[in-house]
Parts: structure tokens; sequence; C-alpha cells
């Protein structure tokens, strides 16, 4: 990657603060400098700093002792870094905290956490009004982006292809919470500008989406250039290929920075309850005001929830998706938590050791 220089870099400009300033004070007065992971390559990173752009690698240490991904730098983390700046490079010997990360359960059968992203600001959730539209997958990305601490905007694109924007932005209100909600077409430059609103320079965005969202054709719309390559979508599912094949740090004209994730296929939750809570408030107060507190909202007398349901003042999916979605929690939470895990053989044990003591039909 060939880096231009928009303005010139400074800890400001790349989104430092009292927070980062304070976690470095270990390191200062030993020729070690704060620095900003901009790409992150399978064994190597692109970070910035006061210093411009330096190729970079872990210390042996890092890695020795990193329990999984997790710890190691992605982008959008501070490090430190040891300079050698006249081979432009750099070593990264520290990760500072993070103040906000994104986080799912890393692909596959490992149940490991992998950070998509980290010290976002905010999140601009982009879907596509097209065949990508799923309201399922928004409340999702709801409650990744609330567990993670940044605050969320949720950007419907494509909105040319729709004639019933009033009736979607009706349908988004109990789905959005107080998210901000932007109607755009990334692909005739509408409504892009209201992003910026919520960029001011040196704060920081990201944008996730599936793939087809348009994510890239927004990049260009924020970059002012056509640079980056974007491809049409498949007509049977409006999916688009992978554009962007990996995360990167993005400094805007206006003074923002941006992440720009590639589309995900998959987003299996890591921890999430408060996510859940967050993003589902509207039910989590309806519970409250069930007859009993272990309500189990199925058939129990003075359920609140149920009455809801019943009273078409809940939507059934979005309740569906609200259980579903506690379950994965719990399921992911027993999974690196054996005491959680303990119970849950304890019961699964009950209740085969109940089902044995059961008389089978046609046996006195």
């Amino acid at each position: 990657m060939e880096y231009r220089s928009i303005h010139a870099m400074t800890l400001a400009s790349l989104g430092w603060d009292t927070f980062f300033e304070e976690s470095f004070l270990p390191f200062r007065n030993r020729a070690l400098k704060p620095a900003r992971v901009a790409i992150q390559h399978r064994n190597s990173y692109v970070v910035y700093s006061e210093l411009g752009e330096l190729r970079s690698e872990v210390t042996g240490r890092m890695e020795y002792f990193a329990s999984g991904p997790s710890d190691l730098p992605v982008v959008g983390d501070w490090v430190v870094i040891a300079p050698r700046q006249s081979e432009g490079s750099a070593t990264i010997v520290d990760l500072l905290p993070r103040k906000t990360k994104f986080s799912r359960k890393i692909a596959g059968a490992n149940h490991q956490e992998q950070v998509l992203a980290s010290n976002v600001d905010r999140v601009f959730i982009v879907s596509g009004l097209d065949g990508d539209f799923n309201l399922r997958r928004l409340e999702r990305y709801l409650v990744v982006s609330a567990e993670s601490g940044a605050e969320p905007v949720i950007v419907l694109n494509k909105a040319d292809l729709r004639h019933d924007v009033q009736e979607i932005r009706t349908i988004m209100k109990d789905v959005a919470g107080p998210a901000p909600i932007l109607f755009t077409s990334a692909l005739k430059g509408k409504n892009l500008e209201r992003l910026l609103e919520f960029l001011p320079r040196g704060m920081t965005g990201a944008l996730l989406g599936s793939s087809g969202a348009g994510k890239t054709t927004i990049i260009n719309y924020l970059l002012g250039s056509q640079d980056r390559k974007t491809q049409p979508v498949r007509e049977q599912d409006s999916r688009g290929r992978h554009t962007t094949s990996y995360r990167e740090l993005i400094l805007l004209p206006s003074g923002g920075l941006l992440i720009d994730t590639p589309g995900l296929r998959e987003l299996q939750l890591w921890g999430g309850a408060s996510g859940v809570g967050e993003t589902f408030r509207d039910i989590e107060e309806l519970a409250a005001q069930c007859r009993f507190r272990d309500c189990t909202h199925r058939a129990e007398p003075g359920c609140a929830v149920q009455e809801a349901l019943e009273a078409g003042t809940l939507d059934p999916g979005r309740f569906a998706s609200y259980k579903k979605l506690l379950k994965e929690v719990a399921y992911q939470n027993r999974k690196h938590d054996p005491a959680a895990q303990r119970q849950e053989k304890d019961r699964i044990k009950k209740i085969m050791i109940a089902y044995r003591r059961k008389p089978k039909k046609g046996r006195p």
C-alpha cells in the first residue's frame, strides 16, 4: 500500500486523547513512541505515528506471551514502538489498553475471541435496501456495537431502489432504538455528507456490513476519489464479492478517521449479554413488568411479554431474535466459563436421570 499524505500526522489527528496519554506514561523517556495500527497483515503491520508511516512487526516476547489473537495488535490499536526511522520501520513492543473493541467468536470450531477493530468512537452499520436488507442481521450488528462501547449509526444504503422508505423508517424505529438512521444512495452520492457530521477531526468511525452493501462506494465518496475498486452485486441475492480484503484505518480529508472492514459472512457473538439487553431494551422493559421475576415468557400468568405479543405491539420475529441471541450468548459464556460449564453438565445429567427413571410405555 502506498500512503499518500492528506494532512500532517499528529497524535491528535490520529485520535490520541488523555485516555491513551495516561496509558503511555510508563513508556516515556525510553526512546519509545506511540503509534496507531493502520493495516494488519498476517505477520506484519503498517502503523501511523508522528514519524509518518512505518512498517512494523511485534516482538517475539509479545507473541510468546499472547494467550490468543486478541492479545496482539489489530487495526485501530494504539501501540508502543521502537522506531527505526532511517529504515522506515519499527518494532511493536507493547499494546496500550483499548477504549472500545469489536469482537466476535473466531470462525470455525476454536473458541477464541477475534477482535475486528478497536478504539472506535462510532460504528456505521451499513445495509443495502435491496436483497441485503435483513432486520435480524441489523439487530445482531447492534448487539455487537452495544457490547463494543461505540455509538451506532445505521446507514440504509441504496434508498433510491425503494419507494417505501417511510414504511421502512417506521419498521426501523423499534429495531434502531436511539441510534440515528441515515437513508443514503452511495451510487448517486445522496445524503452521504451526513456521515461526516458524526466524524469530526480526530474521531474514529468503522464501517460494518455484509459484502455488496456499498461500503467501498461510501469510502470513495468520503475520500473524494474513485481509487477503491467496487464490484457489482449478484442479482439473485444482492450479495457482493469481497472488494476489501483487509482492515484498514483511513485518514479522511475532513480530518476524521474511518476503519474499513471486509464484508462479514459470519458474526458469532463473543459475550454480548449487556449488548442484547441494550439492543432489546423494549423487551427488557416489558419483562420487568411480568408478575414473576423468573418468567420464561411462555405460558406464565401475568406475562407482559406474551400480552404484548397477543396485542400485536411486539413483533414475534423481534422476540424470536431476542431469545435466539440470548441463547447464543449463554452458549458462548458456558464455553469459556468453567463454572457455567459444570452447571450445564449437572442440568443435563439431571434430565437424563429423570428420563431413565420414567416408566416406558407398555411396562407396569
